[in-house]
């Protein structure tokens, strides 16, 4: 989630235009705060209710859940387990993804003495707010996605067909909010009504779309084995559903609601979790928000809201998911899987760095200008401490399970803007805002630049290298 802020047309004030700009993955609570009272100035009315399109799993019990271990049936042993993650940040996000996964198939690698693509050996793809339209898209659509998504999707103006959805003077009042909306101009344009059973396709990632439950601040991931603490099936959940969750700004957008079953055995967590809770006060607080899902009458409808609030790289969703299994043995064992030579981590993020001019001057800075930059600032160093994380628990777990016979080899690859080497296409990168509309130009060098880092960049270099070495 990133930092935005709604501004009143000059030329049209019964206008309003939502612009999201410089988004990180924590949203201020005074950028709310400002939000909603602005808001309420033109849109109050009647209250709009949630549609709620989950099903009991009790109702239909999938022979073949859209979940970890029955994914792992899906693909070829491989021996490298590839860990995918993007960010959110809008189009800008989407784009950059979606050069990454261009330059991931334009990767050529062999095997027993065969070419194959890079791409093909990516096993999860984790994804966040923007970040999540990409991922989605793939995970339906694979290969077509690179004759189909930039005209469907990077170079359409989806936010001003949003904005004049907002607008219109007919939607001031009704029931259907902002949220469902946008979930119908999305399966219009993008995923046609499909589901998560359609996106288990053979030989694909599986993709992780990742939100946030907006009253317990719990990192959420649609896959089943979170949809079991609700009781439901996903197989059957609209993925332009989750994709709204994943990208639902609180008070731009309502949350998407999802109903909390009752009628089921609740999933019990393993001692290595338990063993972790007692390490990581954070991780108290995931097992406390996942326990209450337990509470089926005061929890009857949980509201899921953008997932860059909790984790705007798709990065702790991962290491959640990791964790909740057992750890990485335990993880490996569930996937039926054996023993892997190399664990990868690919992250994109597509933050901006902020560049305030209020040292320029002594006039003091608008509310609006100290809030973003109070914003950034939380939401950078949060960025640097997900990575501090996450490269720490990629050790731990190779260390798990590797032994002497089978060592286990890790990769952490990160790209993001401050890598880019000319300074002029940096600071084109940096003033792209987190819109849902950009230009041609942008878009262009979103997808070239993600391509140049992934190329340049020299773990990735190291790990292209051990590849063609085994």
């Amino acid at each position: 989630m990133d930092d935005n802020f709604l501004t009143l047309s000059e030329n049209n004030m019964n206008q309003v235009k939502i612009s999201l700009k410089n988004r990180g993955e924590q949203a201020s609570a005074w950028s709310r705060i400002v939000l909603c009272l602005i808001l309420l100035t033109f849109a109050s009315g009647c209250a709009s209710y949630g549609i709620v399109q989950n099903k009991p799993s009790k109702d239909a019990v999938p022979a073949t859940p859209y979940s970890l271990k029955t994914w792992a049936n899906s693909k070829k042993t491989e021996d490298t387990i590839f860990f995918l993650t993007f960010s959110g940040g809008g189009t800008r996000a989407a784009a950059m993804a979606y050069g990454v996964l261009q330059e991931l198939r334009d990767t050529l690698i062999f095997r027993d003495g065969q070419q194959e693509r890079l791409l093909d050996r990516v096993t999860h793809i984790s994804s966040v707010s923007g970040g999540s339209f990409t991922a989605a898209y793939y995970g339906l659509h694979g290969d077509k996605t690179f004759d189909t998504f930039e005209s469907e999707f990077l170079r359409k103006d989806v936010e001003g067909v949003l904005t004049k959805s907002l607008v219109r003077p007919s939607h001031w009042f009704s029931s259907k909010g902002r949220t469902e909306r946008a979930i119908d101009y999305y399966n219009e344009i993008l995923f046609h009504d499909a589901t998560f059973a359609d996106m288990m396709q053979p030989h694909r990632p599986m993709i992780i779309i990742n939100a946030s439950d907006l009253a317990y601040g719990l990192r959420f991931s649609f896959i089943q084995d979170y949809f079991n603490f609700l009781c439901s099936d996903l197989r059957s959940f609209p993925v332009a559903r989750a994709v709204a969750a994943s990208s639902a700004v609180p008070v731009v957008f309502n949350p998407v609601v999802i109903e909390n079953f009752e009628g089921c055995s609740v999933p019990q967590f393993n001692s290595y979790t338990t063993e972790l809770a007692q390490q990581s006060s954070e991780f108290v607080n995931t097992l406390k928000g996942l326990q209450s899902y337990s509470n089926k009458k005061a929890r009857k409808y949980i509201h899921f809201v953008d997932g860059g609030i909790t984790d705007n790289m798709g990065l702790r969703a991962m290491t959640d998911v990791m964790a909740l299994s057992g750890g990485p043995s335990a993880m490996i064992n569930k996937m039926q899987r054996k023993i892997p030579r190399r664990v990868v981590f690919l992250s994109v993020n597509a933050s901006t760095e902020h560049n305030s001019d209020m040292d320029k001057t002594t006039v003091q800075p608008s509310m609006l200008d100290a809030m973003n930059a109070m914003t950034d600032i939380q939401l950078h160093r949060y960025n640097d401490a997900t990575v501090d994380k996450v490269k720490s628990d990629l050790d731990v777990w190779t260390a798990k399970i590797s032994t002497p016979e089978h060592p286990v080899a890790s990769y952490f690859i990160q790209l993001g803007f401050e890598e880019t080497p000319q300074l002029e296409v940096k600071l084109f990168l940096n003033k792209i805002p987190t819109s849902f509309s950009l230009t041609d130009e942008q878009v262009d060098t979103l997808i070239s630049s993600a391509r140049v880092l992934l190329r340049t960049d020299p773990e990735f270099k190291q790990l292209l290298a051990d590849l063609a070495n085994y």
